[in-house]
């Protein structure tokens, strides 16, 4: 016989020792680690009693049928927290370089060759000719410098750790100028001021927001003056009434001061994407040839590479830099130097790099192939007469993303859905919760799948997804919009 509700559910909640006694909850503790399991089931409890507490959890009109709860809540808690978190997705937001979902896609070359060197043990610090131990930047370096006209070279983790790390090498203590309009801030809060004060430099403000002249850094030098910053604002642009004095320019002051000059060029870019027919953006080598003493970049940005800050510059720097205790923090891993090289020597062939390198392929898609990508997506898609979504082929707007050419807008074509019993949201809920993923963006009570950025093959995850999501509006076991 149930037990009614007759006094607050809060009262009624099972005990861990309660939920165990169940059959199907023993079956899981032989299972599983039975600690882990009594974890899960302790979550569980204590997030039903917030949900009662607040009033979202739905009534329950017996002790029996909280008791059922939990246990379900568990069960699923457990299997859930056993998959992998990190997950393979669809990428149909027609952003290239989407942060949230890992930037650059890796080239099958650089996948294969992470693979080969993370099956077993690799050779990352062991001189095979002499057997001694070694240094693992070579693996990159002298090709890293091959492309950027650099004497020498390392890496770190990212971007952000090549800049902290280089001021900290080249100016601890000591002044840092740097203009008012390239105080930058990127995503995730990352401000260049906090990363100056880290570093231990004593940041130097020169001009104005939208205007610095030669002469601002030349009045700011004084004898405590330990370098010059030049910073390439990514991620926007400042227009109309402006000046700004150009890396060359920088250069000559440095020069005639004796103060080294150090560049963040942030997205870092190794051949003219002019080439390609995209518009310009700084080159590497430019500002290695221009005289920058150090240049820092990133590696899984336009690059196409892994996650890693790619240090380029003068010898007697870069070698200061590599001696620095910070650098056995931050240096990167088998995985990354194994990407690395990988994606590296792709650059060595500029014939075929467009279709070699997978985010020069994204961003160098024409309409053509994108219109018939598209209507062979929507084809296929109502072939399976889906009667719980319409379906539209569209014109679209890809983003390079990550602050690669903050203002270029690249055509596409995309492929809408809705649903006339699921609202919006709901359905890109969905498509979310499918397995794989299938992430679009929504607009104007549209949901949008941009062709530009599925890799090849993922046309027919998202047939696939369209059909399991039509056969759950067909059963009703919808998330509400």
């Amino acid at each position: 016989m149930k037990t009614r509700l007759n006094k607050s559910p809060l009262s009624l909640l099972p005990s861990v020792h309660q939920v165990l006694e169940r059959p199907e909850m023993q079956a899981a503790a032989d299972k599983y680690h039975r600690d882990f399991v009594l974890w899960t089931v302790q979550k569980e409890i204590d997030e039903l009693r917030r949900e009662l507490r607040s009033q979202k959890a739905a009534r329950f009109d017996s002790r029996t049928a909280i008791l059922d709860e939990i246990v379900k809540r568990s069960l699923a808690g457990i299997e859930g927290k056993l998959k992998p978190s990190l997950r393979k997705v669809v990428n149909a937001t027609g952003v290239i370089l989407h942060t949230g979902l890992g930037r650059a896609p890796l080239s099958d070359s650089v996948r294969e060759n992470v693979m080969r060197v993370t099956e077993g043990y690799c050779s990352l610090e062991i001189d095979l000719e002499s057997g001694k131990r070694g240094d693992r930047t070579r693996h990159i370096e002298e090709i890293l410098c091959f492309l950027t006209a650099a004497e020498a070279a390392c890496v770190v983790n990212n971007n952000a750790a090549a800049v902290l790390l280089s001021l900290n090498t080249l100016c601890f203590g000591k002044e840092a100028i740097i203009s008012r309009g390239q105080l930058i801030e990127i995503g995730g809060s990352f401000r260049m001021p906090d990363v100056m004060a880290k570093s231990g430099v004593i940041m130097v403000e020169v001009g104005t927001t939208n205007k610095t002249h030669f002469n601002d850094y030349v009045d700011a030098i004084t004898e405590n003056t330990g370098l010059l910053c030049f910073v390439h604002p990514s991620n926007y642009r400042i227009k109309g009434f402006t000046a700004e004095v150009g890396l060359g320019e920088l250069v000559r002051i440095g020069r005639e001061h004796g103060i080294p000059v150090f560049e963040d060029l942030g997205g870092g870019i190794l051949v003219d994407l002019r080439e390609y027919g995209l518009p310009y953006e700084p080159v590497v080598r430019e500002s290695v040839e221009c005289g920058a003493d150090v240049v820092t970049f990133s590696g899984d940005k336009v690059f196409g590479g892994p996650q890693a800050g790619l240090i380029v510059g003068k010898r007697k720097y870069i070698e200061q830099i590599k001696r620095n205790p910070l650098m056995r923090a931050l240096r990167c891993d088998k995985m990354t130097y194994a990407a690395l090289e990988a994606t590296l020597k792709l650059f060595l062939d500029k014939t075929r790099l467009p279709e070699r390198n997978r985010v020069l392929t994204l961003m160098t898609l024409d309409q053509t192939a994108l219109s018939q990508r598209a209507s062979e997506l929507a084809r296929r898609i109502t072939a399976g007469e889906p009667k719980e979504l319409e379906v539209e082929v569209v014109d679209a707007v890809s983003q390079i993303g990550s602050g690669a050419l903050p203002l270029e807008e690249l055509p596409s074509k995309a492929v809408r859905l809705r649903s006339p019993r699921l609202g919006v949201e709901g359905l890109a809920r969905l498509f979310r919760l499918h397995t794989p993923p299938v992430l679009g963006y929504i607009r104007n009570d549209w949901l949008y799948f941009d062709v530009r950025t599925f890799l090849p093959g993922e046309e027919d995850l998202l047939v696939s997804a369209v059909g399991d999501v039509c056969d759950q509006l067909r059963g009703g076991e919808s998330a509400k919009s």
